[in-house]
């Protein structure tokens, strides 16, 4: 009965209410900047290129996006995108990267808002999120702490669990090694990041993501340009299923409704765009101006799902083992490693192996970072966020050993709440990024734009933090 009230509960929320909620979100505030994702595109990554920079004993812009990166880019970037062509075709991808177009303009109003009402802490770093500006910007400590607790049951716990269950399952199925012995090494790798605090989550990350991602990306370009004369055909064969063109290649529930509702909900579970997740990494960053945190972040949905997930598609399109005519014969991360193996045997059994352990070890640290933020809000003293961590070990070690499919279904829950209640905050506090998206834009062309929220005009109100009042 309870596994069946959180299957009730998750198709709710999912199908019915929270797909329409985030894309409807997402175009009004594309609408409201003015096509920000398109207009200022150049400036995003402009601001990137110069965001390892500036941030003193802080956390750089850089590593700020490198955190939140962690998060977004885990297995649903390998496994995901196969279930959205399994059960959507591949029309799926078509609407995966139109949900990430759209959810650009929401991580930039969420990461500027985050940036927006951060608060210093001792060690000279900073923390933020949406518990924090629903508090600040709305006034509500109930609803941050509300927002806080699911976050930290979801990001802290429960996916960190499903995420090392992923690691173990890879290595068991694959390589033989046992889930215990996978267990204890990710406790030993784990262990001395998440005790050394952000700034060490933040100097991993640094490094680890960039390689990561680049490296899969160029097995990836290496796949399609031995089929490179394929690649028109794919294309055309993702726009016309996506549309309901090519009914041969509908996926396994067949027609434009199962492209769009598997391509968006997959996109959505990816690129966290509007989610309240990567909001609390880019809090972190010492910076000039919120807004510029907000250009970097949303590159994050971008280069999540516009760029690595693409990857993951073309792999599977342009190789022989997926079947548009028969999309269940082989499924999930099994379809992509069996892909990239098709091409390099044993090698690409070993790449995708490790590719599968940084992307899922990754989003580890990922979700820790955003958990320990809302610790903060919540007032938790270092012998309890001590006490965390090592619960958060015990979570990796309980995900490797065990089955996990009705704590996934309640987690799903969680997050689908904690999207519900940052999405109604984002739009009610929406002004204070138009108003520092304005300020940003005004003065541009003066040089590199600072930001100072003293009698701002641009702004409601002032802000009550001391980070940005400049006297």
């Amino acid at each position: 009965m309870f596994d069946t009230a959180i299957q009730w509960a998750n198709t709710l929320i999912w199908d019915y209410l929270l797909i329409y909620v985030l894309l409807g979100a997402g175009t009004y505030f594309t609408i409201r900047t003015r096509f920000i994702q398109f207009r200022l595109f150049g400036r995003f990554w402009a601001a990137l290129a110069h965001s390892r920079s500036g941030a003193g004993e802080g956390i750089s812009g850089f590593q700020a996006f490198c955190i939140g990166l962690a998060s977004r880019v885990g297995t649903g970037n390998i496994a995901g995108v196969a279930i959205a062509l399994t059960l959507g075709g591949p029309g799926a991808i078509f609407w995966m990267w139109m949900v990430a177009l759209v959810g650009m303009a929401t991580a930039f109003i969420e990461a500027t808002l985050a940036q927006l009402f951060k608060v210093p802490q001792p060690d000279g770093t900073f923390r933020g999120g949406p518990a924090y500006y629903i508090e600040r910007g709305l006034g509500s400590r109930l609803w941050g702490s509300v927002f806080a607790i699911l976050l930290i049951f979801t990001f802290g716990l429960t996916f960190n669990a499903v995420q090392a269950n992923t690691i173990a399952d890879t290595l068991s199925s694959t390589h033989g090694i046992p889930p215990l012995v996978t267990a204890i090494g990710l406790v030993v790798l784990a262990a001395p990041v998440l005790f050394g605090g952000m700034r060490a989550i933040a100097r991993v990350a640094e490094w680890l993501l960039p390689i990561m991602a680049l490296a899969y990306i160029a097995l990836a370009i290496i796949i399609v340009a031995l089929r490179v004369n394929e690649v028109p055909g794919v294309i055309t064969l993702i726009v016309r299923s996506a549309f309901g063109f090519d009914q041969a290649a509908a996926g396994a529930f067949g027609g434009v409704a199962a492209a769009l509702l598997n391509g968006v909900r997959r996109g959505l579970f990816s690129n966290e765009a509007g989610m309240g997740s990567a909001p609390n990494a880019a809090a972190t960053a010492t910076i000039a101006h919120p807004a510029t945190q907000g250009f970097i972040q949303s590159l994050g949905v971008f280069v999540d799902t516009v760029i690595i997930c693409s990857a993951t598609a073309f792999i599977i399109l342009v190789s022989d083992v997926y079947d548009p005519a028969q999309p269940t014969a082989v499924a999930g991360a099994t379809l992509t490693q069996a892909s990239v193996s098709e091409w390099f045997g044993r090698f690409g059994t070993l790449f995708m192996t490790l590719a599968i352990f940084l992307f899922a070890f990754s989003s580890i640290l990922g979700n820790y970072a955003y958990a320990d933020g809302n610790l903060t809000y919540l007032g938790a003293s270092m012998p309890m966020t001590q006490i965390f961590k090592v619960v958060v070990l015990l979570a990796v070690v309980g995900g490797c050993l065990g089955e996990l499919p009705t704590v996934w279904s309640l987690a799903d829950v969680a997050m689908g709440l904690m999207a519900l209640v940052n999405l109604t905050a984002i739009v009610l506090l929406g002004r204070w990024a138009f108003g520092t998206l304005a300020d940003y834009e005004q003065a541009l062309p003066k040089g590199t734009p600072l930001f100072n929220s003293k009698a701002n005009p641009h702004l409601p109100a002032r802000i009550g933090t001391g980070v940005w009042r400049q006297d």
